[in-house]
């Protein structure tokens, strides 16, 4: 087992940043689920999307033409309201995060790689530390949890889904950023071969485990990343 060294004083301000965010976020997709609960008894559905359930929320609270109770829409308003302050206090953390991008070199430098913002960047960095600690990439997927876990029997290795150990908030950032495509550079067009073939979750996976190896390589060589060399990075 493999432990990352301790960390800075700056680095573990930039997790706690991390960890509120993470923690606003997790309360607003609770109270969104209330919401649409609470309305669905009524018979009104919003679709999942937050903005819809933002948009619905506004007209019913100034609407009086549905079946809902005055008491009911007073609570929708209560919510509503709850729900514009949680919004606010998540604004407030995205713009601290995006400061601490842009005062970071080794930041920006990851944010050229293709599915690895500011959130994603600067997670990483807060959490990782010295690199010296992983002997190469894999080692360091692996402490992701991204690569696939391995049963050997007989000479055969048989290899099914990713390990999920290590970090899941990571794990979750570099999966949902390899999520984007649409481009026509080399990398996106290996990535659009490889959803043809595969389901794009494992498309997906592929994608984040392939861009934790070239963030280790970046950041333990101090290098700038090259798109060129991207597709056959390992």
């Amino acid at each position: 087992m493999r432990f990352v060294p301790p960390k800075s004083t700056d680095q573990l301000a930039v997790q706690a940043v991390h960890r509120i965010r993470r923690r606003l976020i997790a309360d607003r997709v609770r109270l969104a689920n209330q919401i649409r609960g609470l309305l669905s008894e009524h018979g009104i559905v919003i679709a999942r999307d937050i903005s819809q359930l933002r948009r619905g929320l506004s007209i019913i609270a100034g609407s009086t033409d549905d079946s809902l109770s005055d008491l009911v829409r007073s609570l929708m308003r209560e919510l509503q309201a709850e729900l514009t302050e949680i919004d606010y206090r998540i604004a407030v953390y995205d713009r601290e995060i995006r400061e601490i991008f842009r005062t970071s070199d080794q930041c920006q430098r990851l944010g050229k790689i293709e599915g690895i913002g500011p959130v994603t960047a600067t997670a990483l960095i807060a959490a990782v530390g010295d690199r010296s600690c992983f002997k190469n990439g894999r080692q360091f997927a692996a402490w992701l949890g991204l690569v696939p876990k391995q049963r050997s029997s007989r000479g055969r290795a048989r290899l099914f889904g990713i390990s999920k150990r290590g970090d899941r908030y990571l794990r979750t950032l570099t999966i949902h950023g390899a999520r984007a495509g649409g481009k026509q550079d080399p990398r996106s067009l290996w990535l659009d071969k490889l959803r043809q073939r595969r389901h794009p979750n494992v498309a997906a996976v592929a994608l984040a485990n392939k861009n934790a190896r070239i963030v280790w390589a970046m950041l333990s060589a101090g290098t700038f990343y090259e798109s060129a060399l991207a597709v056959t990075a390992t």
